[in-house]
């Protein structure tokens, strides 16, 4: 069992590793006490006037109390963030991370700005971690671009993957949980979604490049696809919008 466990652990790519490892060992170390989450939630006076950056971080890796919420969590951190990185964003290590630093800057900037209007500044006063909306940023992203998946929720019902943030949407609200959080991962979600995938199809410009000094960070590993042999006037290969 413990050998199975840590060769899927051992198995996981680089981000989706490093992420899952950062929350597991903050929540643990907040739930014994030994980090308070006092120093680690979103607070933009402390960050502006005390120099306090981390917490621009720290907040996207600390998940609350270990309850059955944080295991869903997990599973769906561990799932979703891998199967992004193995599958759409494969020999593009740089363009996943660049993905979750769009995702963890759109979400503060609306709690930023959502606590500067009036009539919602209550709600927005109240969202100190933004882990859980990180996640539900990951699931949208996901869903999206396989919406056609069939997928069943706890063995009721079945739906396609295209509604699955609908579906985790409307659970948390049965479950009395802050819609806020997932709301706010489906809107970064889907600006991600929109700037990436969307506008390009239709401008042909990709607002979203990864930035070089980014890439030069990760050594991602060429991604060859083999054609089929004995195929004679094959198309040439369709040059990909994601390629420099």
């Amino acid at each position: 069992m413990a050998q199975a466990i840590e060769e899927w652990y051992k198995q996981m790519p680089i981000i989706t590793r490093s992420y899952l490892t950062a929350a597991i060992v903050t929540t643990i170390g907040c739930s014994l006490e030994i980090i308070s989450p006092y120093h680690l939630y979103l607070n933009p006076t402390l960050v502006v006037r005390q120099y306090e950056f981390w917490r621009l971080i720290t907040n996207f890796l600390y998940f609350r109390k270990m309850d059955l919420d944080f295991l869903f969590h997990m599973f769906f951190l561990a799932r979703y963030c891998k199967l992004l990185e193995e599958n759409s964003f494969r020999g593009r290590t740089a363009d996943f991370f660049y993905m979750l630093l769009f995702g963890a800057t759109v979400l503060t900037g609306i709690v930023l700005i959502g606590g500067m209007i009036p009539f919602v500044s209550a709600s927005f006063a109240k969202i100190f971690f933004l882990s859980n909306s990180l996640t539900f940023m990951m699931v949208y992203v996901w869903s999206k671009q396989n919406p056609f998946i069939h997928m069943s929720f706890l063995g009721l019902f079945t739906f396609t993957a295209a509604y699955l943030p609908w579906v985790l949407l409307g659970f948390s609200i049965l479950v009395g949980t802050s819609a806020w959080v997932d709301l706010l991962g489906m809107i970064a979600g889907h600006a991600y979604y929109f700037l990436e995938d969307v506008y390009p199809r239709m401008t042909g410009r990709r607002p979203l490049r990864t930035p070089a000094f980014i890439k030069s960070l990760f050594a991602d590993e060429t991604v060859v696809v083999a054609r089929p042999e004995n195929v004679r006037f094959a198309a040439p290969p369709i040059q990909e919008l994601h390629n420099d």
